[in-house]
């Protein structure tokens, strides 16, 4: 088994985080006190993850952790649940995604993995920061708009989804979140209840900042429609590469990608979607920028192009493959893995409740034995 060394990559100069400007929820300036950098981000077990979710969130989180970050990692599965979903399937989905997680480099001495539903306390401050928020400010967030035109009947924990997000960042004191730009508002809406939350009953919650990475890993399209982002949701699963694809899936998915009518290999979104999609992709896995990626193939048309791309693919994504079966045939192993991050996130929630329970008034048993 190849070491993780091997799978890690540094960031340079194309992959950077920043702070988006002009969102004065975000604010350092609001931060009365100072606040030991945390960074907490969480994955909902829908589905295989797929090298959106690898270049996007995991591959970063790694950096991070190498970096020397003080990071936590959670799975969702409380999120999964507000959209129809198979209880033996979400099962199954927590074992390969904690396999994928570890398979791609997360090491649970320095980053701890935890499952949401076993922290209790977590729904618990759900329930405390609903109680700040109105239902029409929930009501304008994007999540629920988009997510509530695909169903026919709505279910409470769609709308309440954001609070419990809220909760989950607040619950860990967290500073920073990395996140996607369609996740903005929702980031907002947690720092504006840390500040009410803060402003009613002292100062409790950090405010937090949202982590956007600058590079095209938020911007991996489908490779059957470039106009649409890759999703683990798409109906056709040739519009994206999984990470447990055989090299024969990944070269076939690659070799059908849509692209168009021109030869030459360039980086032009606007106006070639589909074979800029693959050359950001191609600059994600070899770690360059686009343009490096194009001068690199300058004597390839755009079906000998694919060729290379795939390989350079399968060369990066069959390791990861073959070390998340492993972990697969351990369930136990697992479950020790997710039980050390419940024993870790357990004693932080445990805290946070003491002293939000204390602010808010009903701590009246609260250090009876």
């Amino acid at each position: 088994m190849r070491g993780l060394s091997a799978l890690v990559k540094p960031i340079n100069a194309c992959q950077k985080w920043i702070v988006p400007a002009g969102i004065t929820h975000f604010s350092t300036k609001a931060q009365p006190k100072q606040w030991p950098r945390k960074i907490i981000s969480g994955i909902q077990p829908t589905g295989v993850l797929h090298i959106g979710n690898y270049f996007g969130a995991v591959q970063r989180w790694v950096q991070m952790q190498e970096s020397g970050e003080n990071v936590i990692i959670f799975l969702a599965d409380l999120h999964s649940m507000t959209m129809p979903y198979e209880p033996a399937q979400l099962r199954e989905n927590i074992y390969e995604l904690t396999a994928t997680l570890l398979a791609c480099g997360i090491d649970t001495k320095k980053t701890p993995i935890f499952l949401q539903s076993t922290i209790p306390q977590h729904a618990e401050l759900c329930w405390i920061l609903s109680c700040l928020c109105t239902m029409l400010r929930l009501s304008h967030l994007p999540q629920f708009k988009e997510k509530s035109a695909e169903v026919k009947d709505i279910y409470t924990g769609l709308f309440m989804y954001p609070v419990l997000q809220a909760a989950d960042i607040l619950m860990h004191k967290a500073t920073h979140v990395p996140c996607g730009e369609d996740q903005l508002q929702q980031l907002q809406l947690a720092a504006h209840l840390a500040k009410v939350f803060n402003t009613k009953f002292g100062e409790t919650f950090p405010i937090i900042e949202p982590m956007i990475g600058q590079d095209a890993s938020g911007r991996i399209r489908s490779l059957r429609d470039p106009s649409k982002k890759q999703s683990k949701s798409d109906p056709s699963d040739q519009s994206r590469i999984i990470m447990r694809d055989s090299p024969a899936a990944i070269r076939k998915k690659i070799k059908r990608a849509i692209t168009d009518f021109t030869s030459e290999v360039t980086y032009d979104p606007e106006n070639r979607p589909g074979v800029s999609n693959l050359v950001g992709i191609h600059a994600l896995v070899k770690n360059v920028s686009p343009q490096e990626i194009c001068d690199q193939s300058k004597e390839l048309d755009t079906g000998k192009y694919k060729l290379v791309l795939a390989e350079d693919l399968v060369s990066l994504l069959d390791p990861i493959r073959l070390k998340i079966e492993d972990y697969l045939k351990n369930r136990d192993y697992l479950d020790s893995v997710l039980k050390e991050g419940r024993d870790v996130a357990a004693q932080t929630a445990e805290a946070t409740m003491k002293e939000v329970k204390s602010r808010i008034g009903v701590n009246i048993l609260q250090n009876c034995r």
